[in-house]
């Protein structure tokens, strides 16, 4: 009786071992799906314009801040890209404000302060800072997603009525945050992205109303301001 017991232990153990491992290979096929995808929908897209929407979460005071407006893209791959990406945002809402990214080079103009801020994106605390840092991870190609973070998946979740994957990815050197998430779409691509700061304080980006590879040209992320325009470094 109790080698009988025994038995059906080892065997109880063994079968939970073996389903442990084989949900590890799923996951981990799936996931390789995923970055597969997504570096194919990386190398075919060039250009991008959506609307976006950026909602910054205090964790502290749990108050959520959104801005909207409308994004315009083009990804470092593209032939007058010369290999840095171009990213302009125009928000409209709650305030009138542009930003502009290339490379890690960003521009932030208030209108309404006749101000402009400059500086490196990835050090930028204000809007264009988790605007840019977001909107990067969708010009990332698989083995630079895998050089620079451990990758986990975390399911398969709706969004919208659309199934998208939810992947969670953790920088494996210093950085100015300490997690990222992306949802991403059947096709590969990134519809949305979120910034976990070192205080907990979130950013997410949202892309909706997606218009892929339209002719874009480089001439509209140089920006024209008012010749009395106050210029500030960040």
């Amino acid at each position: 009786m109790k080698k009988a017991v025994r038995t059906s232990v080892v065997a109880c153990v063994l079968g939970m071992a073996f389903l442990s491992i084989s949900a590890t290979e799923s996951h981990a096929q799936v996931l390789r799906e995923i970055l597969d995808r997504m570096d194919k929908y990386n190398k075919a897209i060039t250009s991008l314009q959506a609307d976006v929407t950026m909602t910054k979460t205090d964790s502290t005071l749990k108050i959520d801040e959104t801005s909207s407006g409308t994004a315009t893209y083009i990804s470092k791959n593209a032939p007058q890209a010369k290999g840095q990406m171009y990213a302009r945002i125009n928000w409209t809402k709650p305030a009138e404000e542009q930003i502009i990214v290339i490379g890690d080079n960003y521009e932030l103009y208030r209108p309404r302060l006749n101000q402009v801020i400059y500086g490196k994106a990835q050090q930028a605390k204000n809007s264009a800072g988790g605007a840019s840092s977001a909107l990067a991870f969708m010009n990332m190609s698989r083995d630079q997603l895998k050089a620079n973070y451990e990758i986990a998946y975390l399911g398969l979740e709706s969004m919208s009525g659309t199934n998208v994957w939810h992947l969670q990815l953790t920088p494996k050197t210093q950085a100015s945050y300490k997690q990222a998430e992306l949802w991403v779409d059947a096709n590969g691509a990134p519809l949305q992205a979120k910034i976990t700061e070192r205080n907990n304080d979130t950013t997410t980006i949202r892309l909706t109303s997606r218009k892929e590879n339209p002719k874009l040209d480089a001439s509209i992320f140089k920006p024209k301001y008012p010749s009395n325009v106050v210029r500030q470094k960040s």
